[in-house]
């Protein structure tokens, strides 16, 4: 029988009302690794969900180091946002889109799309990567809103915001979803966010099929414990959160600049040989997927 890790301490205990700022943490997510780009992205434009903070802006500012221009989809988080886009436009000279709203309503997902082509021209990369969680200690736990809030955000936006972009992607271009370890493995405490994460792996799978002659590239990254702004806004108590991530092989969480890479390999021509497929930054864990 496998052993299970014991959770232990590496943070400071904190909370945040949701949806999480990185201003607030401590210590606040690595979103950069030092060293230059490589032009692997030259003249692309990307639409980014999520991309204010943790693993989206990760992948947002690697995109822009790799030449990239990019469209940054947000809820409500402003400060994030725009010093996401300071950096993006300051540091690395590409321009930056911010589209504030709730990718929850199909409407919304429209218009980012739209909004994306027109200020860009084009779009070349989709990376749908917003979510959301909510802790239940049980089935019985799930309310019906907590419920349909986390399907719409984590996975009907994927259907909306894929759909209206497909009019405008051309051959080459690609799409990398966000799963997780949990569509895997599973989450005890996370159900319903478990059953989107499975989802978008079903998602992802059957819609690289249905792309392949479209040569169209579809394909995933299944993150284990990072150290985002979702975590100590979502998770009940300080202690889990101050815990989180201790239990995997690696005994830490990841950093969101440890799993950028994988997008940004997905996204360029350095896996064009791969579509539904899904890589796994969990800290060690195997999961056989």
């Amino acid at each position: 029988m496998k052993k299970t890790k014991v959770k232990t301490q590496i943070r400071k205990p904190q909370k945040q009302q949701r949806p999480g700022s990185e201003k607030k943490m401590t210590p606040q997510p690595v979103s950069e690794k030092t060293g230059p780009g490589s032009d692997k992205l030259r003249g692309k434009v990307a639409l980014i969900t999520g991309g204010d903070s943790g693993i989206g802006k990760a992948v947002a500012l690697l995109f822009a180091k790799e030449g990239a221009d990019v469209s940054i989809v947000y809820l409500k988080e402003d400060s994030d946002a725009k010093d996401t886009k300071m950096t993006i436009e300051n540091e690395y000279g590409k321009k930056c889109l911010l589209l504030k709203g709730d990718i929850r309503k199909e409407k919304f997902c429209r218009q980012i799309v739209k909004d994306t082509v027109s200020k860009f021209g084009k779009l070349n990369i989709l990376v749908n990567n917003a979510a959301t969680q909510y802790e239940a200690k049980s089935l019985e736990k799930i309310s019906t809103k907590h419920m349909l809030a986390t399907f719409e955000t984590n996975i009907f936006s994927m259907f909306w915001i894929t759909k209206y972009a497909l009019p405008y992607m051309e051959k080459g271009s690609t799409i990398v979803n966000t799963t997780s370890v949990t569509a895997y493995r599973g989450s005890p405490t996370l159900i319903d966010y478990s059953a989107t994460k499975g989802a978008i792996l079903a998602f992802t799978r059957s819609l690289a099929s249905n792309l392949i002659d479209k040569n169209i590239r579809v394909n995933g990254v299944a993150p284990g414990p990072i150290w985002t702004p979702l975590i100590p806004s979502t998770f009940k108590t300080k202690t889990k959160v101050a815990t989180h991530g201790s239990d995997t092989p690696m005994e830490r969480s990841g950093e969101p600049a440890e799993v950028a890479p994988c997008y940004l390999f997905l996204a360029s021509d350095d896996s064009s040989y791969m579509s539904g497929q899904v890589l796994h930054p969990n800290g060690g864990e195997i999961v056989n997927g």
